[in-house]
């Protein structure tokens, strides 16, 4: 019987999910499979995390809770997104952005 690419990239896929720390141990551990599951979700994930911490640093200069809790609930729904098509085994895309995460970071093998 043969285990498809989803099944088997699920654990890189998982981890890349975690914050920017995650996504780097993700993209070393996907080196040697190379699982094109496990790849488009770490895409997925490193771009999230890149979004979170460069907007994030422009927002805190605006010291505002509406605008801060209108960032942390959109980029919020846009993760919960990705990581239930993930868990669905499915090549979802984030929402308007996704598409993006895949072509800047081709480096991740």
């Amino acid at each position: 019987m043969e285990i498809k690419p989803e099944r088997e990239g699920k654990t890189a896929a998982i981890i890349g999910y975690l914050m920017l720390v995650g996504a780097i141990i993700a993209i070393f551990l996907n080196l040697e499979k190379q699982n094109p599951f496990a790849r488009f979700h770490i895409r997925q994930g490193f771009g999230l995390s890149l979004m979170f911490i460069s907007i994030g640093y422009v927002i805190g200069y605006f010291n505002s809770w509406m605008i801060s809790s209108a960032f942390y609930l959109c980029i919020s729904i846009l993760w919960i997104y990705a990581f239930i098509g993930m868990l669905q085994e499915k090549y979802s895309e984030v929402p308007v952005i996704g598409k993006y995460f895949q072509q800047w970071f081709t480096f991740i093998k």
